[in-house]
């Protein structure tokens, strides 16, 4: 299960909290959050904390939303390595 909240909304930054594991149809929950706020030009920031584990599905989401300066923070050390080695297609890891 992943819970989204939206913590912060301020005029540079969306911020959302992440809580549970980015896993299977979560993965495109948190896909469709982030698109929203992305075409209206607002720039956004996921706050890792509470987040226990990422698929590789999650894992390429997470990298592609970083490619398009999604701030990633306080993520695990695991997953922020993840999301670091990860190629920017999904086919690397």
């Amino acid at each position: 299960m992943l819970r989204i909240l939206i913590t912060d909304v301020s005029a540079q930054i969306v911020t959302l909290q992440l809580d549970g594991q980015i896993i299977g149809r979560w993965v495109k929950l948190l896909e469709s959050t982030c698109e929203i706020p992305l075409k209206k030009g607002a720039r956004i920031a996921l706050d890792l904390n509470n987040v226990t584990f990422s698929d590789r599905e999650g894992i390429t989401l997470l990298r592609s939303l970083a490619d398009r300066q999604v701030e990633i923070r306080n993520a695990l050390p695991f997953i922020a390595e993840q999301i670091r080695n990860s190629s920017p297609t999904g086919t690397g890891g």
